[in-house]
């Protein structure tokens, strides 16, 4: 049901990118830079679900966060950038989501001085286009907060373009698991 398409560029970065196959929506992108040795670094999760350690490393048995710790995360629609911020139990008029046009983010604060985050939009980085204040809402429903961007007309337009470039391209293997062995 996902469609991956995987990037490499000529600076060395890579992206992957999974869609949904039905609906044509972006469901993961990840972003991998070269280590300082020129090894392959670690996965940078932009959109979708961040990544969860690997039960029973070494690590995780030490030092655990708490599960009831806020989980920032974004996921997009076709029409908005969306971010869900999970285990936040206030009301929706303890926050207040703002934009701050000259550092170019979005600052979440709440009025009881629990929680504040700020965070970027990198696909209008990568655009160079402006942030909008009337294009930012929020609402907070079952303890997530829920911050909604609607994505400009230039982004929409070249998403447009990119999901038919992907429709052209055929897929390197089709998924049947064929494994030739000797």
């Amino acid at each position: 049901g996902k469609r991956k398409i995987h990037y490499l560029f000529e600076d060395g970065k890579e992206m992957a990118e999974e869609y949904d196959v039905k609906t044509g929506q972006l469901v993961s992108r990840k972003w991998r830079e070269k280590n300082t040795l020129g090894g392959s670094g670690k996965w940078q999760v932009e959109v979708g679900e961040p990544n969860s350690p690997l039960l029973g490393a070494l690590e995780s048995e030490l030092i655990k966060e708490s599960s009831s710790n806020p989980v920032f995360m974004r996921k997009d629609t076709l029409s908005s950038f969306q971010w869900r911020i999970r285990n936040l139990p206030y009301p929706k008029e303890v926050y207040s989501v703002s934009v701050e046009k000259e550092q170019r983010c979005c600052v979440v604060r709440t009025t009881n001085k629990k929680y504040y985050k700020k965070f970027s939009i990198p696909d209008l980085d990568r655009y160079q286009l402006p942030l909008d204040a009337a294009a930012l809402s929020f609402t907070h429903a079952n303890n997530t907060l829920i911050i909604t961007y609607q994505k400009p007309k230039e982004i929409l337009a070249a998403e447009e373009q990119l999901q038919k470039e992907l429709k052209k391209i055929k897929a390197a293997n089709n998924g049947d698991g064929d494994c030739k062995t000797q």
